[in-house]
């Protein structure tokens, strides 16, 4: 059963919320998503991920486009402000995007807002990206459930959720300057994607929304010309992977919680610990200069 609870509302039992705003969502100190957790592991640190938690960053133009391409393949997400200029190189333009932002919408040029556009009719043209988006279902749907392990509050958003009797579908739309396989592989262990998709898929089985289990896809698209779409689904033994780091970063915030200590990348050592080069540097120099 689909419910509507405030953010900030400490509950044990999973709970589906629909029409939370992504402010509202990000904003909930009560429990932790993916970015939260892949954020604690390093190249993070709890250090780092508490500073940026209880310190939010201001608008990044980069996410513009991915903002923008949510909701107009999605639906869902912040609206658009088509501003009137070729470039923010005026007082008037600069003035124009600030104020965008300020009233929470995304603030496009001219021809960004026809990237964009020609970036959702590429995804909505493709092949498998196209009737995966077209299946009946919903998007940026908020889950929160209860981590057993650890007692940690977890949540995550689905960019587009489809419940069939047979398996349920996780997509996530990513929006990338390389859409090639290859890169996209590159990009899920660069940002841990396969944490993102082994946490979405224990959420959905945790809120009851996955009886037959759940599958999590996604679907890359480029954005620069012609936009290509690449659509994978996160390997088994990724997955896994995902969900293991998941773990550890769990027990690492509880610990932080319980103990009200947010460690460095080193924390508490009885010497300072010695630092070199990548081991793989470190192997290739010492078969050339140790011999």
């Amino acid at each position: 059963m689909t419910t509507t609870v405030e953010p900030s509302a400490v509950i044990a039992e999973p709970v589906v919320v629909d029409g939370l705003s992504a402010d509202d969502y990000h904003a909930d100190r009560t429990s932790i998503s993916s970015t939260g957790l892949r954020k604690i592991l390093a190249p993070g640190c709890p250090a780092q991920f508490k500073y940026d938690r209880d310190n939010p960053q201001a608008h990044k133009k980069e996410f513009d486009l991915g903002h923008a391409a949510h909701l107009m393949v999605l639906g869902e997400g912040p609206e658009i402000d088509v501003l009137g200029f070729d470039n923010y190189l005026t007082k008037a333009a600069k003035s124009a995007r600030a104020e965008a932002y300020d009233m929470g919408v995304v603030p496009l040029l001219r021809h960004e807002y026809e990237q964009v556009q020609a970036m959702a009719e590429a995804v909505r043209q493709h092949p498998d990206a196209g009737p995966l988006l077209a299946m009946q279902g919903v998007a940026e749907r908020s889950i929160y459930w209860t981590d057993a392990a650890t007692g940690v509050r977890c949540r995550v958003r689905p960019d587009w959720l489809v419940e069939h009797p047979a398996v349920t579908l996780v997509v996530d739309l990513k929006t990338t300057t390389d859409s090639s396989p290859d890169a996209c592989s590159k990009a899920i262990e660069s940002y841990s994607y396969h944490q993102q998709g082994a946490l979405y898929i224990d959420g959905v089985q945790a809120a009851g929304l996955a009886p037959e289990g759940a599958r999590f896809i996604f679907v890359f698209v480029s954005k620069k010309a012609p936009y290509l779409v690449t659509v994978r689904e996160l390997a088994d033994q990724d997955q896994d992977i995902g969900r293991a780091r998941n773990e550890r970063a769990l027990r690492i915030y509880a610990d932080c919680v319980a103990n009200g200590d947010w460690p460095d990348w080193t924390g508490p050592v009885p010497a300072i610990p010695q630092l070199g080069m990548p081991t793989w540097a470190t192997l290739r120099q010492a078969e050339e200069f140790l011999k």
